[in-house]
Parts: C-alpha cells; structure tokens; sequence
C-alpha cells in the first residue's frame, strides 16, 4: 500500500472547523495555538466562532495550513506517513511542509503573505469564478478564448472529470457562463471567492510572491510532491520556488495531477483538513482508488481503523 496525504485548499473552510480534534488532540492544538502566536492572534477563535475573518483570503489560508498541519503530525504519531504528498492551491505549501520542504513556522507566515498578495491583485468586485458541471474542457477552452477577446476569463482549475472552474473578470466570467449553458454545460454555478485566483489577473500578486519568496529556505524533499500546475513531482528546491510563482496566476490540474500520483502507484488517498471535495474528486478520477479524509473524530477513527489493520 502507497499512501498519498491529499492537503485542503482554500474554500473549504468553516466555522468549528478542528475544534473536536483541537480539545483532544495535542498534534491539532500545538499547530493552531502556533499559527495563532507568529501571526499575533487568537488562531483557535478564528477557526471555531463565527468570525467573518476565516473567509478573508490573508487569514483563511493560515487557518487551513494549521489544521492541516495539525492533521499531518497527528497520524505520523500514530504511525501513518505518506509516501507522497499533494495539495489544491493552497494545500500544496501543507504538502511542502509535510515533506520537509518548509518549516511550518515558515509557511504559516508564507501564505499569509500569500493570501495577502491575492487579496491586493484584483480590486473587489472586479473578478469572479465559476465552477462548469458537464462540459468537455476543450468547449470550455474554447468559449473562453472567445469571450477574452472583449473580457478576460480562462479556466483556472481541472478538478475531475466533467468540472472544471473559470475565473477572470466578472464580466467574461458571467458571459463564458452564459455560453456554456447555452452550448450544453449541465450547470455552471458562480462560486464564493473573493478573487479570480489561478488567472494571468493575479501576475501582480505572482510578482509579490516570487520576490517573497527569496527570504524562505528550502530544504530537499523526504518524500515527492506533485505540483498543481505541472500535475507532476517537484524535480528540485529550485523548481519548487518557480512553479509557487507560477501556480497563482496557472490552471490547477487536479485531476491530470492525481491520475500522475496513482500511476506512480499511489493507492489510498488520505484528505487532511476540512471537508472532503479532493477526497470526492479522487472517486470521481478514479473508482478504484482507495479513499478516506481526516477532519473530526469520526473520520480520524475510520481512517486509523482502515489503515492500521
């Protein structure tokens, strides 16, 4: 058995998010508190109130990484460590910490910077995304490149097969939305996003990054990890730093990235973090893979069973 830890990207955040695992697990607790003390707040709070901050992209993505991250040490205590690693977005600076490329401390305060950067790239309003059920991606390229003419929108992540989501200006994204409906898309659903993350609109923040970046020092890999935007393993600590850059302002390719991850034998898929979306398009990629996702008790205690036997 090959296990793959799969990392939580940012959307996948909620309120209470860690709590039941933060009260009796030291891993979860140490990570969150840490988060919370290099970035001058109260990390457990955020995570578990109602607060309107976990959806703002400067504080969602350190919030992420810590649960993540939490996740992460807690199974490795128990005896669970990955043979490679992945992420969406976001996830992918977990699975780099996972991996011994970042130090947590490190990438808690990278993608704050991250996140902020993001935020500032495009004025609010002014961007969007949508996520496009049932379409083939060479008509949703298409569509695209047509309504960039007059207003920029592309797609910005190949999550499995059948969904893929556009992002660009609101204007191009909501016309390219239009025109799939119109050409057969079974749905196209505009998503809660406060950018239009993963298009050429966020060179801004990718210039920020890339200069951001040179102040963090990374270390060789333990074990591979797959890039979102290549869909292939890191070749060196050199290429890490280049393809972060370009990841903000790429297409993700989740789906081409996990069927790479299986054909390098990966087997069972182990989502850490919240929620379970990577874990349901993992299914969606690929019936036969072994799936499971770690973000309460519950799961924590099915994923131990199953892994442990």
């Amino acid at each position: 058995m090959s296990i793959a830890f799969l990392f939580s990207g940012q959307g996948a955040q909620y309120a209470g998010m860690g709590k039941e695992l933060y009260q009796a697990y030291s891993e979860v607790k140490e990570a969150i508190d840490e988060a919370g003390e290099i970035l001058g707040l109260d990390m457990a709070a955020l995570c578990f109130d109602e607060d309107e901050r976990l959806h703002w992209t400067p504080y969602t993505q350190p919030a992420i990484l810590a649960f993540s991250y939490g996740l992460d040490q807690l199974l490795k205590n128990k005896g669970i460590a990955p043979n490679m690693a992945a992420g969406l977005s976001l996830g992918e600076y977990s699975a780099l910490v996972s991996a011994g490329v970042l130090s947590y401390e490190d990438a808690v305060m990278l993608v704050h910077q991250r996140g902020t950067f993001m935020e500032e790239a495009v004025p609010e309003g002014k961007g969007a995304m949508a996520a496009v059920m049932g379409a083939d991606n060479a008509l949703i390229e298409s569509i695209c490149n047509q309504v960039s003419k007059q207003h920029y929108v592309q797609p910005a992540n190949y999550n499995m097969p059948g969904q893929v989501s556009i992002a660009g200006e609101a204007e191009g994204v909501e016309e390219a939305s239009r025109m799939l409906e119109e050409q057969g898309a079974k749905r196209v659903v505009p998503l809660k996003v406060s950018g239009p993350f993963h298009t050429q609109l966020l060179k801004p923040a990718a210039d920020k990054l890339e200069a951001e970046l040179k102040k963090y020092e990374f270390k060789p890999y333990t074990i591979p990890v797959y890039g979102n935007t290549t869909a292939t393993a890191f070749k060196s600590t050199e290429d890490i730093q280049r393809l972060l850059v370009q990841q903000v302002m790429s297409p993700v390719r989740f789906d081409d990235m996990i069927r790479n991850m299986i054909q390098d034998e990966a087997t069972t898929f182990v989502e850490l973090g919240p929620g379970k979306t990577l874990s349901r398009f993992v299914k969606k990629i690929d019936l036969s893979a072994n799936v499971m996702n770690v973000e309460n008790e519950k799961t924590l205690t099915k994923t131990l069973e199953s892994l442990t036997k």
